[in-house]
Order: C-alpha cells, then structure tokens, then sequence
C-alpha cells in the first residue's frame, strides 16, 4: 500500500515534474541553459523516486478494473486499480504534458481527453477488462449529447467500441485516492485565459507608429471585415472588406489584419502596431499559439511575410470593448455595404490572401532595353552627352513615373500603363492575338486590347503589324484578293459581232513562208478570235484581212477599236461606214 501511495504520489507531482521538463527543453541550445530552484526539487523528487520504485500487480482474467481521472492546468493523468480484498492496488497509469490548445479546454474536456489517452495507450486492457471509471463529473452526460462538440463527439464514438461504465466517486474506498488527488488543484483550470501584459510607457519610435484596429467576422449572408488605420496626427482612415468566398471567423481575422498591412505597405508606414481582439490570431502570429490545419497554417506565414515590409512591427490581442467600430465595420461589410457612410472606403476581395497565384516562368529583358536612358534620367539625372538625344528624353520624361515595380506611362484620361521591353512586348503580341482568348484580329484592334490590358511601348504598332503577318493561321484562312491589280475598263458590246478590236502582234522569229508578223481581231460579245499570219504589215494588207476574215463572214462591224497605227489610218479606213476607235496599245 505504501509503494502504491508513493507512485501515485509522483503521478500527481507532473506539475512540480513539469519545471524539471521545461529546464531539459532549454538544453537545446547552451546559452538558454538555466538551472532553477524548482528544477533542483524536481530532479531530487525524481531520483527518490527511482530508488523507491512501487510494486504494481496484473490483472486477473474476468476482473473490472477501477479508473481515476485528474486533470490540471497543464497535464492530464489516469491510475488503471484493481480492487484485491478491499485494497487498492495500481496496474498501471499514464500521464501526458497538454498542448498549447489542450491547455484552454474546460476542465470536463481534459477529463474526457485523460479517457482517451488512457484508452490508447491501454488499450490491451480496454479491450479485455470492463473498466469502471469513477469521478465526480458528468462526462457521460457530456459524451452522450447529441448537440457535443466535434471533438467531444469523436471520443465517444471512439470509447463505444470499450465496455466502460461511469460511476459516481461518493465513497472514496481506500487513502490512494485521496494521495492521488491531494496536489491536484480544483480550480486552477476555471478563468485560465491568457492574460496580456500591460503596455510599457511607449518609447519614441512606438510615437511615430501607426495603429491599426482589425476585426473579421462571418455569417450566413457572408463574410466581410472592417480596419481602422490611424496615423500619429490620430487621423483616421476607415475601410470596409467584403468576401466572395467562404471564410471562417478565424479566417476572416486574418485576412482583415493582412488587408491593413496591404494597406499600410502602399502607403509607405515604416512603424505599425496592428491591435487585434482574437486572441488566436494575436498568439498565432508572435509564436505562441501553433495553428493545426493546413490552411490556417499558411496565415500565420503569411503575416510573417508581410511583417518583413516594416521597420517596427507589433500585433497585440485587445478587449472588444477597445475594438467597437472595427467589429461593427466587420458585421456590417459582412451583409452589404448599403449603410455604410461615404467616408467609409469598401472594398471585395475575389480571392483569399493565401491562395497562390499560377505563375508562369517571366520574360526577363537582357541588356538595355528603350526604357533604360529614361530610368536613369529619373532616377539620377544621368543624360547622353549628345545634346539632341538627351533633349528627346528631357522632353519624354514628364510622361512617364517610375515606381516599385517598374516604369509606367500616364495615359489620357486612363490608368497608368506598364512599359515593358521587346521580348515582353512579343510575348503580349502573341498572348493578345493568337493565345488562349485570341481571336486573331488585325493590328489596330490588337494595340487597342493591348492598351486596355495596361501595357506600353513606343513601336507597339509595327510590332504587332510584322507579328501578325507572320502568323501561320492568319495567312491559311486569310480572305483571298481577287480583286484585279489594276483598274479595269469596261469592254461591253451590245451584240455580237458589232465590235471588234484589232491589233499587230511581232516582230517574231521567222517561221515557214518567211511569216514573222500576226495580224489579230478579237469580238468584243463572243470573244471570238480572228488571226492572220503575215510577211508584212502594209495597210492593204489590213484591209484585206478586214474584208477577208471579219465583214465578209460576220458582216459590216459598228465599231472597230485599233491602237492608232498608220496601217489603220490610211487607205478606204477613214472613208467607210465603219466607226474607227482608237485606245491605248495595251487595250486595243
């Protein structure tokens, strides 16, 4: 019984045992190393301990096995006891330091996680003994309800599969129980929030800070948040932030506190202490608090990345008393913005601040590009000693701004346009023509969606025009020209046979019958074609191919249209009933 006693003893000294563990911690690092008063009795506690080890006996086959439960403010401990002649005698006991959450849990939550750490780690004896767990709580009564917790609802689907009875602790059967309680304390649990340390007297750079009061909030109609952020002259800028898409509570504090360093990173404040009135997302932040879930994960991160932005940066958990008009902004933007006053600046956020953009691999400029000399000009003044060229980018400069992410030109009556190189420039080109929203158009209409997009470059024009006439599909189902190179003349007759047109065709090579000559008429209606070949081109030999090949077998012409030639403006020409018609050599 003693030996029972001294191990129950130790079992409840977890709190005094808990100095000697955070000591060893320490040793991970030397110069964190510091031994304490507290850390000296517990390792004297430990090494007695070892010298005295208690006894501890076995179950029997067919016996119910006795369960004690105690929790405090940081570990939780279960005594596994078999009754043998009206003794208590220990079979086994677990104990376990909380985390940093357990730590929180009301005080029945500790005791129902005491069960499951029990029931895990003895899970042999679970399963083959009826376990009476007797203590003063109603934790079947919690485990039971349909309305629990998720946590609590997990456990009792996972303690059913174990023959376990509950059992009031009225009689306490034997001093081991009172041993195993007696440094146990009752209340240490109730009220244990952690408590902010008051502010220190600010020192002058805290002067020169800017506050910044953050609250999220979540609902059925959806979720929204609300930031105030004032200056050292205390003046206030107010915003409110809508989200289109789901968002925890936990959720929409953190993307209000991002949303105020987004903010305060555009305006150039080098000093901030951000004030928030959750205190999960104040220990998240500073490393107090450890965040489970995956994607809250990446918040804490993300604040952390953000923080690098500023010179000071603070984050401090506050009363919702001190947090009104944030928390009423954060309700308000959460349903609408229709009764929001016009001094208070809104905002919708499409996508959570976590949420990774898809990026593809960037078009990096090699060299100097057209926009170098202008960079240089404003940044420092530098000038090219030619005195024409330096002129131009004196004169050019005023159109353009630099700024964090690079050179942009004011537009009329629009936003600022990001100038980028040729290589980019291309790469617009083809993303705007030919890409996955390309529709092939032609090149003014491809400048203006250029322009529209928030991109710039002087020869933006050309470019775009040789790119497009480069393009494959362009030039495959491009329109086809049928449209004649030059300008046509109108050749109409009113019947046939009453117009023709004639012509000399050579000198050629001299063929058989020493003809090197071809005298030719063609009909304007039919396009029927008469040909002689000749040895000479003599007027009488016109009008006798005349009379031979067109009036003696198609009748007296109307109209004859020649070039003007001297065989066509002698002889019976100029005196028959026949209209002369004189055209150009190509178009007889």
């Amino acid at each position: 019984m003693a030996n029972s006693q001294h191990f129950i003893d130790f079992c409840q000294n977890q709190q005094i045992n808990l100095y000697l563990f955070h000591t060893l911690k320490g040793c991970l690092e030397k110069q964190n190393f510091k031994w304490t008063e507290e850390a000296q009795k517990a390792f004297m506690e430990l090494k007695n301990y070892l010298c005295q080890l208690p006894t501890m006996t076995a179950p029997k086959p067919g016996e119910t096995l006795q369960m004690y439960l105690a929790a405090s403010g940081d570990t939780i401990s279960a005594v596994l006891l078999a009754i043998r002649k009206g003794v208590q005698q220990p079979i086994y006991y677990v104990s376990r330091i909380l985390q940093a959450p357990e730590t929180r849990y009301p005080e029945i939550e500790k005791l129902a996680l005491a069960i499951i750490h029990a029931a895990r780690r003895l899970r042999r004896y679970f399963q083959a003994y009826p376990i009476q767990v007797l203590t003063d709580k109603p934790i079947k009564q919690v485990l039971t309800r349909p309305e629990v917790l998720r946590r609590l609802a997990k456990w009792a689907v996972e303690l059913g599969e174990h023959e376990i009875e509950f059992k009031p602790r009225n009689a306490i059967k034997g001093q081991i129980l009172a041993d195993f309680l007696a440094e146990v304390p009752l209340n240490e649990t109730k009220n244990k929030r952690k408590v902010i340390q008051e502010m220190k007297p600010e020192d002058p750079e805290d002067l020169k800070a800017w506050k910044l009061f953050t609250d999220g909030a979540s609902s059925v109609d959806g979720s929204g948040a609300g930031l105030i952020l004032t200056s050292p002259e205390e003046k206030e800028f107010t915003y409110a932030l809508r989200f289109d898409f789901k968002a925890s509570n936990n959720a929409a504090e953190y993307e209000a506190l991002l949303a105020g360093l987004r903010i305060a990173k555009q305006m150039k404040v080098n000093h901030i202490h951000a004030y928030v009135d959750s205190q999960i997302v104040a220990f998240q932040v500073d490393g107090t608090y450890e965040a489970k879930e995956p994607a809250m994960k990446k918040y804490p991160e993300k604040v952390r990345q953000d923080r690098q932005s500023f010179k000071t940066f603070r984050i401090q958990n506050v009363s919702r008393s001190r947090n009104k008009i944030a928390d009423a902004l954060s309700k308000l933007a959460s349903t609408s913005f229709a009764h929001l006053t016009k001094g208070v600046l809104v905002e919708v956020l499409q996508k959570s601040s976590i949420e990774e953009d898809t990026v593809v691999s960037p078009v990096e400029e090699e060299g100097q590009t057209w926009m170098t000399l202008i960079i240089e000009y404003l940044t420092s003044g530098l000038l090219l000693e030619d005195k024409g060229e330096a002129r131009k980018i004196r004169i050019k400069a005023p159109q353009y701004i630099l700024r964090d992410e690079g050179l942009y030109k004011k537009s009329y009556m629009g936003p600022l346009l990001r100038c980028v190189g040729l290589k980019q420039a291309k790469a617009v080109i083809q993303e705007v023509h030919h890409g996955c929203c390309g529709a092939h158009v032609g090149a003014r209409m491809v400048v203006a969606k250029i322009t529209k997009m928030g991109y710039y470059w002087p020869s933006m024009h050309n470019d775009t025009l040789k790119e497009i006439q480069a393009c494959d599909s362009c030039q495959i189902h491009a329109t086809v020209q049928k449209a004649p190179k030059h300008e046509l003349i109108p050749v109409t007759s009113a019947w046939s046979f009453s117009k023709w047109g004639i012509n000399i065709v050579g000198p050629f090579l001299q063929a058989p019958g020493k003809v090197r000559f071809l005298v030719v008429a063609v009909d304007y209606f039919t396009k029927w074609i008469e040909a002689k070949p000749l040895v000479t081109i003599s007027g009488k030999q016109m009008e006798k191919f005349v009379w031979e090949q067109v009036v003696t077998r198609f009748g007296i012409p109307q109209v004859i249209v020649s070039d003007n030639g001297k065989q066509f403006s002698q002889g019976i020409f100029p005196n028959c009933a026949i209209i002369w018609k004189y055209n150009k050599s190509s178009h007889p």
